[in-house]
């Protein structure tokens, strides 16, 4: 089978070929063309953006995670050309393995360096050559700063140092950073748009890699103005806020039948939560919402209608997903889409714990990670990274929701969203505690 050929288009042409020759001699060319409208090509890239100032132009869907290296070959020869990794992602190498052989000047590669405690200029060199060594390439496009937690963060002086080392040897070109949200709770809060608006200020930041979606519009319109005035490129992730809510509802349904004895605490938060829930069922039926496929889609397509989005970085594990997110490539949001998307924000939309919001951080007694738990929560729910998520929360070591049993809720009382924050807490010790 010839390279760039796969299984689903050797089956079309095998048949369109036999179908063809068929219905010619029987004189049905009518029918044969009709076949051939009804076989659906491939979806490939139809829109590149300019990413800001690094000049390079992007596909509007970029790739995000993948652990497999067909799949990331199959989505470059389908357009894409933009892939997203880190350090801690463990996928470097996979994604070196599907870059091999192709034009490396057309396909602009990210990754990400944790600020840990050695930040010596020393230290990070070493983990940017480790990434280049995995990656088996000898650039990265932008390496950036993984999830800046703080504005101090931002500024690390080791990392800038090493950055610039990196440009002078030819093995670096631009600089980024990306936020899923503030996890500084022992200080005043610092929101994910606070923290972005300043790299902006700084000047050295290229790319930014940050949480965007129809819900949670309000905490990054601003960053994305701002980036587009300083000419930054911006990509997005968290983009679709729908899976968690059908998720939760199956989850509810597990528990209740089940009919296991649940602390009293643990019990209240669920039946707080349940009640957010139907009342969401019931914009559901009103408006039709029941294919969350949809609107997943619409979510996606409503964050690149805004121009100052370069691309959105999607998590790609197999070919389905591919030919599911390529399919949005170019696509215009629709105005009964628009509509949904309103309809969903007013009803389901209000269990969605918004990522980069934190505003409860601060007034949880125990100084839980509530929004790095949410965050592993959306892997588990949304990405299908349930090893991952479940790994991340144990890391925790006992600094998880399990403590929130025993709580007064502060964090619901703190929340401006009127979000049931005890019982979504309770649903992410659910999913990811092994106990």
């Amino acid at each position: 089978m010839k390279k760039g050929i796969n299984r689903r288009n050797f089956i079309k042409n095998s048949t369109l070929g036999i179908l063809g020759g068929t219905l010619a001699n029987k004189g049905l060319i009518g029918a044969e063309e009709k076949v051939k409208e009804d076989i659906k090509e491939d979806p490939v890239i139809k829109d590149y953006r300019l990413l800001g100032r690094t000049g390079f132009r992007t596909s509007d869907i970029s790739l995000g995670y993948s652990g497999n290296a067909q799949v990331i070959r199959k989505a470059l020869e389908s357009g894409v050309n933009y892939i997203d990794t880190a350090e801690s992602y463990k996928n470097q190498k996979v994604v070196g393995e599907a870059i091999k052989g192709t034009d490396r000047k057309k396909t602009f590669i990210t990754s990400k360096l944790e600020i840990k405690k050695d930040k010596s200029e020393a230290g990070f060199i070493k983990r940017f050559n480790q990434c280049i060594k995995e990656l088996d390439t000898d650039y990265i496009d932008c390496m950036m700063i993984h999830s800046a937690e703080d504005i101090e963060t931002l500024k690390t002086p080791g990392f800038h140092s090493a950055m610039d080392q990196m440009k002078k040897e030819g093995k670096l070109k631009y600089v980024g950073v990306s936020n899923h949200g503030s996890n500084w709770f022992k200080a005043p809060k610092v929101a994910m748009a606070t923290i972005l608006n300043e790299a902006v200020k700084d000047g050295r930041f290229d790319v930014f890699l940050m949480a965007y979606n129809f819900i949670q519009e309000d905490l990054g319109a601003e960053v994305i103005k701002n980036c587009t005035k300083e000419n930054i490129g911006v990509t997005l992730m968290k983009v679709n806020p729908v899976g968690s809510y059908y998720k939760i509802r199956d989850t509810i349904k597990k528990l209740e039948s089940k009919k296991k004895k649940v602390d009293p605490l643990y019990r209240e938060g669920i039946v707080r939560f349940k009640k957010k829930a139907e009342s969401a069922e019931e914009f559901i039926e009103k408006y039709d919402l029941k294919n969350p496929k949809e609107i997943k889609n619409a979510a996606i397509k409503y964050v690149l209608a805004n121009k100052g989005v370069s691309a959105v970085a999607c998590s790609m594990r197999n070919f389905d997903h591919i030919e599911e997110f390529l399919s949005l490539s170019g696509k215009v949001l629709t105005e009964p889409e628009r509509k949904q998307l309103s309809y969903y924000r007013e009803g389901p939309g209000q269990l969605y714990c918004r990522h980069g919001c934190n505003e409860c951080e601060s007034s949880c007694p125990s100084e839980l990670k509530i929004s790095d738990m949410m965050r592993y929560n959306h892997y588990f729910d949304a990405h299908n990274r349930e090893k991952y998520a479940i790994k991340k929360y144990m890391a925790l070591n006992g600094k998880d929701a399990g403590l929130c049993v025993d709580c007064e809720g502060y964090c619901e009382s703190s929340c401006s969203y009127d979000l049931p924050v005890q019982g979504l807490l309770s649903m992410v010790h659910n999913n990811l505690s092994l106990g």
